[in-house]
């Protein structure tokens, strides 16, 4: 690599490593803070009381779901706060100092390791293995909560990536619109289709350049789906310097240098506005949120374009995987009402408010026997947006330094695709300084 990239990469661990700093006055000690959940009763408390929630704006429609069903149904009240994605970890790391968290404090769960080993939460073990069905729940959520043996998070709203293409324009291009990509390579060919339509601003494909975070969601998958890995068990070295991730990465940069291949922006896109050029019928396919197929979906009954739906697939034909993601939830360390909040965290976690908050909303649940259950009369492109989860081939990667080596601005990992796609990358370097900010934490 050239010097500049070196200098790049020193300045996105210096700038990863200031982002540590908002959380150090919690001490780092994962023993939960202040509150506890000793001797409260198997199904919290419901007696009037109003708990406080916080989580991020992109799932704001959900939260807001969830927060109505339980509210109409019980005395305790919960009054919910939306943050903004970007200012989540400033006011997070502000309240912490200050002990002003929220009863119930709802996050991404890559970010869910950092918080839990720095006592943000309340180490509600015994509640969470006492739940009669803790096996159905989304293991990934609970895992990166847990430290030392002590669990502090259960799901909150599950969210999964899946590969999305317009069947408007694949009949166009002389696609056949009922087949998605099943490999990466068919990805790139049916990309290419599209892109020479030569539409005015229609594009193959498109991938958000400057996001971390949608970075990993789109191109795990694919990684995983081939049996190769993207870290080491404990989360402190990056594995990216693989055939698979190369796979991936070289697709991209085949569809960057085609004309039309990826859409105008790609290389710049922070994420703000990443699924809206396929929302708007300009991208042929793409990886995609399912939290954002329901609004595809009901745009399609109004008159929109066909959407097609199906699990990412790996460079080889036949596996696929899927990135679980979403939020974890906790009860923060600073909660006065720990039984109320237990009892908001305990509701969520039964079938029957699995099925009304989420299967009958369209969106994805986060108890396994829920997705297995109640969507039968599901539109297909939801129960196959379910099948990625129920066939036990996601993952969801843990790492406390995560968020630094990944999904922050600027991260060694952002910084790996840009050099890979749109540069003359160095995977084994690039894969070196990820490892780096990885290892410090």
């Amino acid at each position: 690599m050239v010097s500049f990239n070196k200098l790049t990469r020193t300045l996105a661990g210096i700038a990863a490593a200031a982002l540590i700093v908002p959380l150090a006055a919690c001490g780092g000690s994962g023993n939960g803070g202040t509150a506890t959940a000793e001797g409260i009763p198997a199904k919290g408390a419901d007696d009037g009381t109003e708990i406080t929630l916080w989580t991020r704006s992109p799932l704001e429609r959900q939260a807001k779901n969830v927060v109505e069903a339980y509210n109409k149904s019980h005395k305790n009240q919960v009054k919910l706060e939306i943050i903004p994605n970007d200012d989540m970890e400033g006011k997070v790391g502000g309240a912490s100092q200050t002990d002003s968290l929220p009863d119930i404090l709802a996050g991404d769960v890559v970010r869910i390791p950092y918080w839990a080993s720095e006592g943000i939460f309340t180490d509600i073990t015994k509640q969470i293995d006492g739940l009669d069905n803790k096996a159905d729940l989304q293991q990934g959520h609970i895992e990166a909560g847990t430290v030392d043996g002590a669990e502090y998070t259960l799901p909150f709203i599950t969210d999964v990536s899946v590969m999305v293409w317009n069947k408007n324009l694949y009949k166009e291009a002389g696609l056949d619109p009922e087949q998605g990509p099943k490999s990466i390579d068919q990805f790139v060919e049916q990309a290419k289709k599209v892109a020479a339509l030569n539409k005015d601003g229609v594009a193959g494909s498109y991938l958000a350049g400057q996001s971390g975070g949608a970075l990993v969601f789109d191109l795990f998958p694919s990684v995983w789906a081939d049996g190769e890995s993207v870290m080491n068990k404990d989360g402190s070295e990056a594995t990216l310097d693989n055939d698979s991730m190369k796979g991936v990465l070289d697709a991209y940069k085949e569809l960057a240098n085609t004309t039309n291949g990826l859409g105008a922006g790609s290389k710049e896109e922070t994420g703000a506005t990443w699924t809206a050029p396929f929302a708007n019928g300009k991208i042929g396919v793409m990886p995609y949120p399912n939290t954002s197929t329901t609004a595809l979906f009901d745009a399609e009954k109004d008159g929109g374009f066909e959407v097609g739906v199906a699990p990412i697939p790996g460079t080889k034909e036949g596996k696929t995987s899927t990135f679980l993601g979403g939020d974890a939830m906790g009860i923060s360390k600073d909660s006065k009402h720990v039984a109320q909040a237990w009892n908001f965290l305990y509701w969520l976690m039964q079938s029957d408010a699995q099925k009304e908050v989420f299967a009958d909303q369209g969106d994805t649940a986060s108890n396994i026997q829920t997705l297995k259950t109640a969507y039968k009369d599901a539109d297909p492109r939801i129960q196959t947006i379910n099948s990625v989860i129920i066939d036990g081939n996601g993952q969801t990667p843990k790492s406390p330094a995560f968020n630094e080596a990944f999904n922050a601005a600027g991260s060694p990992w952002q910084l790996l695709v840009q050099n890979a796609v749109w540069g003359s990358g160095d995977l084994k370097a690039d894969n070196k300084a990820v490892t780096d900010v990885l290892s410090a934490q």
